[in-house]
């Protein structure tokens, strides 16, 4: 199984970017699809998670109001979408993938990640 991040780079503030996930190796049917950051110093934190196989976007409140996520099955592709980005938004973000029957905001929810792709945001 991968999931292969990628769209990460350096952005002004107020900037937006677009992060994809591609999967492969198995079906994710059933499986929740989440995104992830973590900042230098700081715990994995929660960013975004969607069902593969229901459009179901859920946001952290961080998130809200400027990121989104969705997926696309036909591509095998999930991807966040970020607005109005801001320096505290700088991290390295993973996709992972998990069962959907458990806490979607959770880390160990998820049995597959992917390697990171750097997001910095500058002021």
């Amino acid at each position: 199984v991968q999931l292969q991040a990628s769209g990460g780079g350096l952005v002004q503030a107020g900037g937006s970017l677009r992060l994809s996930c591609a999967v492969s190796g198995r079906t994710f049917s059933g499986y929740v699809m989440g995104w992830f950051r973590q900042a230098p110093g700081k715990e994995r934190e929660f960013v975004a998670a969607i069902l593969w196989d229901i459009d179901s976007p859920y946001l952290a409140d961080s998130a809200k109001g400027r990121f989104s996520i969705s997926r696309d099955v036909t591509k095998n592709t999930v991807y966040v979408q970020m607005y109005r980005l801001k320096p505290e938004d700088t991290a390295v973000y993973y996709c992972a993938a998990g069962p959907q029957d458990s806490s979607v905001v959770v880390p160990s929810t998820y049995v597959y990640w992917g390697q990171g792709t750097l997001v910095t945001v500058s002021s």
